[in-house]
């Protein structure tokens, strides 16, 4: 995981590098991204990482900073904005037509994305996947990929600034992130009445608190989001003149 976390920096650094000849590029999606990068790396790697192998609640603070707070932050960086200013005219229409495929139309959207992180959530914590997660090297690195790709391509479904040629309504878009907010919470209470196979009781309600209570700052963000990008929408519409 952190060779890939490795790899992600460098290739950012690269890409920011071949991007210059076309226009500075906004520090702020850069920071972002590194923010983005030390929040997955801490969830992933490390003493967090470490400790949350033997206790719940560290391992759902390593949740909520890989699975929820660094998707929010790399997706809002813009890479896929940031690889189409780098890459050749060429390979970059390429690029495009790739993200035009129904495939990804069907993978981005935003009740199939939120589908898929719900249900790996669900999966994870009420069955006998989350104890062999920690008893198996790659079943723990398959199911922290998942909740690492699930969050970004949720979150760029929701709230993403990069182009998206499927993007849902902003209708579509509220209904999922209240519904997501709502399962979210329901699944930790249900953590706080039912823990996952070895995880004590005061374990599973410390982790099931930080659960509820973290994820709803990382919701709170994605709504303040949702909304500020309908509210510039809607001032860059023009007004309609008024008949004499």
């Amino acid at each position: 995981m952190l060779l890939l976390l490795l790899a992600a920096a460098a290739g950012w650094a690269l890409a920011l590098r071949a991007a210059r000849d076309r226009g500075p590029w906004p520090v702020h999606r850069t920071v972002l991204w590194a923010a983005g990068l030390v929040c997955a790396g801490a969830g992933l790697a490390g003493p967090l990482a470490a400790a949350a192998r033997t206790g719940f609640p560290a391992h759902m603070g390593a949740h909520l900073l890989a699975g929820m707070l660094a998707p929010l932050l790399l997706v809002r960086a813009a890479p896929v904005t940031l690889v189409l200013r780098a890459l050749p005219a060429g390979r970059a229409r390429a690029l495009v037509r790739v993200l035009r495929t129904p495939p990804v139309r069907v993978l981005t959207h935003p009740v199939v994305a939120a589908a898929l992180n719900l249900g790996g959530l669900w999966l994870l914590y009420t069955t006998e996947l989350y104890r062999l997660m920690h008893a198996s090297v790659p079943v723990h690195a398959l199911v922290h990929a998942h909740v690492v790709l699930a969050g970004c391509v949720l979150t760029a479904s929701l709230v993403g600034v990069d182009p998206d040629p499927h993007r849902a309504s902003l209708r579509v878009r509220a209904a999922v992130l209240v519904v997501f907010v709502a399962a979210h919470s329901v699944l930790a209470k249900w953590l706080w009445a039912h823990p996952p196979a070895g995880v004590g009781a005061a374990e599973a309600r410390t982790g099931a608190q930080l659960m509820y209570y973290g994820g709803d700052v990382v919701d709170v963000a994605l709504m303040v989001l949702l909304l500020a990008g309908w509210y510039r929408a809607a001032r860059s519409r023009p007004v309609p003149a008024r008949p004499a």
